[in-house]
């Protein structure tokens, strides 16, 4: 089944997902694992104030592995490089913007660089992802937490 095409945008009718990315870098700290998160500072109200890693949407036309690393540096200010995909998030429920579906990818970065926050992350910070609940963590994140902590 075909659908229309609007002549003045190009948009199909189509109803899609929109797709995010997220950069999980980690180090080895202190007291364990850790990992470069974000506090967010805007949309949704609901996860305002809590660590996320930083991401966010693919551009039209952008390949995702090169949107994770813009959105890492634009987030935190930490340069990465060789992303690996390692997990998709799809459920359509699981943010409650729109369906979003999520591809988590991990991200070598310098483990002593020093991350702030930028664009729309309140703050950056290197954080052990042992003392993270999941009350602190925004949407499906702590999923990805847990798995690395297994």
């Amino acid at each position: 089944m075909e659908s229309e095409v609007c002549d003045a945008c190009g948009r199909d009718g189509y109803s899609n997902p929109a797709v995010a990315v997220d950069a999980v870098a980690l180090r080895e700290g202190e007291s364990g694992i850790e990992a470069l998160l974000i506090r967010r500072g805007g949309a949704p109200e609901v996860w305002k104030g809590r660590w996320a890693f930083p991401g966010g949407f693919v551009d039209y036309g952008e390949d995702p592995e090169h949107a994770v690393l813009r959105e890492l540096e634009e987030e935190t200010g930490v340069e990465g490089h060789d992303p690996v995909a390692l997990a998709i998030h799809g459920d359509p429920n699981r943010d409650p913007r729109k369906h979003i579906i999520a591809m988590f990818y991990l991200v070598d970065v310098d483990p002593e660089a020093v991350p702030r926050g930028g664009d729309d992350a309140a703050d950056a910070a290197w954080v052990p992802i042992a003392d993270l609940a999941a009350d602190q963590v925004a949407g499906s994140h702590i999923r990805i937490i847990e798995m690395l902590g297994e």
